[in-house]
């Protein structure tokens, strides 16, 4: 419980540094603004699961001749095979890219905005459409997109080969058809992370301490792995991992102001150390979750509000920041060596709406920016988000 008291008395003494950054910056960003090219359509097949009665697909089918009439819209998700392919989905469409994002074809319409996308490689990938939480996959690269069941939950969905997956705490090990549900402990903030069927990670608040906990046997058992105190309330968690002992753990705390203060901790030993990684107090939305009033210490992400987590292996993680007070809300910040120390990018970009961010290894990523006025736009980096550069401009909304 936010002690509300004492956070006036100590709201003065915290900076008011929603737009600036405390970390050491590598090198400067450069954005290239040479005119993009607009979207490609091939006559590649398609397969359109739209629902009975709405509007036919307007992706050309098998050997028509053409392009598309679908404009790409408010990209709402994003995953990469590699640094040169990968797809973007919006509303009611998905579309692949072979070239980097200078070209992009649209393999799939439908009726509901897509949620999230996962790629395994080239050929294996699924989205999720929000509306009818249907599951859609593809193992030829896109050419044919079915729809094979439905998510149970709207949690990070992963999938750890073809046929078996987690969302949240929900297993599947038939490629989506079917789900059973993991254990989970009491009281919980935010999603479950199953890295496996056997190790999972949980986040919850008991009064004026954060927990986090680990199962090693499905969830038959949890044990607390690391307690803080806090004085923030816990409004939020997000947790990723690459490894079945690693973990990334962002805890996010109160908001105001435009701001929302969040903290991000690791772990590469099962919980046994943890190597904090940022403390973003804000005034706004006052100590990030797990540290004191007036607590300053600790590398800090730029921006005022924290934007999506994007973890490649145990040493390397990617981590939007968002200032929607300032022109250019958006940046990317990143470490490389398990969170010991914390570069922020130097560049800003515009866009007002939601950030996406993806990446094929410690070097290789996208960047798409949203604007409910303006169109996306996406960049890519080949140095580690040092410099980044703009490839395509979608449709306008």
């Amino acid at each position: 419980m936010l002690k509300r008291a004492l956070l006036l008395l100590a709201i003065t003494t915290l900076a008011l540094t929603g737009c600036k950054s405390s970390g050491q910056t590598s090198g400067n960003v450069t954005v290239s603004d040479s005119p993009s090219p607009r979207v490609v359509a091939t006559t590649e097949t398609t397969t359109s699961l739209a629902a009975p009665g709405s509007a036919a697909p307007t992706v050309p089918a098998k050997g028509s001749e053409g392009t598309s009439t679908t404009r790409l819209q408010g990209v709402t998700a994003v995953r990469l095979a590699d640094a040169e392919k990968g797809w973007i989905g919006g509303k009611g469409w998905i579309a692949r890219t072979d070239d980097g994002g200078v070209k992009w074809k649209v393999q799939y319409t439908g009726a509901g905005d897509i949620g999230q996308l996962f790629a395994l490689n080239d050929q294996d990938a699924w989205a999720t459409e929000e509306a009818a939480a249907k599951l859609l996959s593809t193992h030829d690269g896109g050419a044919h997109w079915s729809a094979v069941g439905t998510v149970p939950n709207q949690a990070f969905l992963h999938f750890v080969s073809k046929q078996e997956a987690y969302s949240g705490n929900a297993q599947t090990v038939d490629g989506g058809v079917k789900w059973k549900t993991l254990p989970v402990p009491d009281g919980i903030t935010g999603d479950v992370y199953y890295h496996d069927s056997k190790n999972g990670w949980a986040v919850r608040q008991v009064k004026d301490t954060i927990e986090v906990l680990r199962t090693q046997d499905g969830g038959q058992n949890w044990k607390t792995v690391m307690s803080r105190p806090t004085v923030a309330t816990l409004t939020g968690a997000v947790i990723r991992s690459a490894g079945v002992d690693d973990a990334w753990v962002e805890l996010i705390g109160e908001s105001g102001m435009t701001q929302t203060s969040y903290s991000l901790f690791h772990t590469r030993d099962g919980g046994k150390t943890w190597q904090t990684v940022l403390v973003n107090s804000t005034a706004g939305g006052g100590p990030a979750p797990g540290f004191p009033v007036g607590d300053t210490s600790g590398p800090k992400n730029t921006g005022s509000k924290p934007g999506p987590l994007y973890v490649v292996n145990t040493d390397v993680a990617f981590m939007g920041g968002s200032c929607p007070a300032c022109d250019k809300p958006n940046s990317v910040g990143w470490t490389k060596d398990g969170g010991k120390t914390w570069v922020n990018g130097t560049e800003s970009f515009t866009g007002y709406g939601e950030l996406l961010l993806g990446m094929a290894d410690a070097n290789s990523g996208w960047l798409i920016t949203n604007d409910h006025e303006q169109p996306s736009v996406m960049y890519t980096t080949r140095s580690g988000g040092v410099n980044w550069n703009k490839v395509h401009t979608f449709d306008a909304p």
